[in-house]
């Protein structure tokens, strides 16, 4: 690893004498064992801010665990980049990416990702499903043009940071109840005009969701989707989750397992799917992070949130206590 001359007129003695040539001719020095200060070290770490340092010839060390190609005005992540199998931390911060190939989550390592201010209009469900959802613990999408994420965005159960500041999120995924591990969220200056009844579950230590346009709750005015009586498939979606019955895409329809798997939860823990009352309730952020940052400029840090009704009882019920407590 020192000296290359010397490793080659080493090998070449080998074959030589492989071959059966005399020892005493063959072209043999003494190996003098290499400091430390002469071998080079595997590089671990890169750091590329500009596009004039960009690397166009030579590839990227396969020993990198840490890249940053930032102000590189990137139109697409370099392919050579998806072969650095020991990535941990991926910064391609400040450039122009549109879209992100699903070969992104064959790196299997990546902990730390790093994509804000691009120009990303979506982050594909086929990532959500790929190796990134046990490795990935740091995600950053912030300074995008990204107006929802899909439903299998709640499958990266290792996060404990998002950053989704400055795009234009209409909602947040419905099941983002799953982000066990997150800890720290920001979805600051977007257009959310309330959140998801999943939110409820997170359990965070910090939360940013300063300069949305949250709407006013009103629980006296629903939006009703009831179907009276109810369907046979209704009847059925809600036995199928409220009894935990095993299902599968070998057993139904692929659409009805994705609808299954967004269900809605009624106050009362049942469930329902296409038939249900919806409302919006205030919810104190406190009641989901430790410190939250506020929501407007008048100091307030309650957010609408939706609720859901399985049946004309459960919101009668539940707007008797409404009313009495105001």
């Amino acid at each position: 690893q020192a000296n290359v001359i010397n490793l080659k007129t080493f090998l070449s003695a080998v074959r030589l004498a492989h071959q059966g040539n005399d020892a005493g001719v063959l072209p043999l020095s003494p190996l003098v064992p290499a400091k430390n200060s002469d071998v080079e070290k595997p590089k671990t770490k890169m750091i590329i801010t500009s596009r004039r340092d960009y690397p166009l010839t030579k590839s990227f060390p396969f020993s990198l665990e840490h890249l940053q190609t930032s102000y590189c005005k990137l139109a697409r992540i370099d392919a050579r980049v998806l072969c650095l199998k020991k990535l941990r931390k991926l910064d391609l911060s400040h450039n122009h990416i549109k879209q992100l190939p699903a070969t992104l989550g064959d790196l299997v390592c990546l902990q730390e990702l790093d994509l804000h201010d691009n120009h990303l209009e979506a982050f594909s469900g086929a990532l959500c499903s790929s190796g990134l959802q046990r490795s990935l613990q740091f995600l950053d999408l912030s300074q995008n043009q990204i107006q929802a994420l899909p439903l299998e965005f709640c499958q990266l159960r290792g996060l404990v940071q998002l950053r989704l500041d400055d795009n234009a999120l209409l909602r947040l995924p419905c099941r983002i109840g799953q982000l066990s591990h997150l800890r720290f969220l920001s979805a600051a200056r977007n257009k959310l005009p309330f959140l998801p009844s999943d939110f409820r579950r997170l359990s965070l230590e910090n939360l940013d969701l300063f300069g949305n346009p949250f709407e006013q709750p009103n629980p006296l005015v629903p939006n009703i989707q009831l179907k009276i009586p109810l369907t046979l498939l209704e009847c059925a979606a809600r036995a199928t989750v409220n009894h935990r019955i095993p299902y599968g895409c070998h057993l139904l329809p692929s659409h009805l397992c994705k609808d299954l798997e967004v269900a809605k939860t009624c106050r009362c823990g049942s469930a329902c799917l296409s038939s249900f009352i919806q409302i919006t309730v205030t919810m104190n952020l406190h009641l989901v992070a430790h410190t939250v940052v506020l929501v407007d400029n008048m100091g307030g840090t309650d957010a609408p949130i939706l609720c859901y009704f399985c049946s004309l009882d459960c919101y009668s019920q539940f707007l008797d206590r409404h009313l009495q407590s105001n």
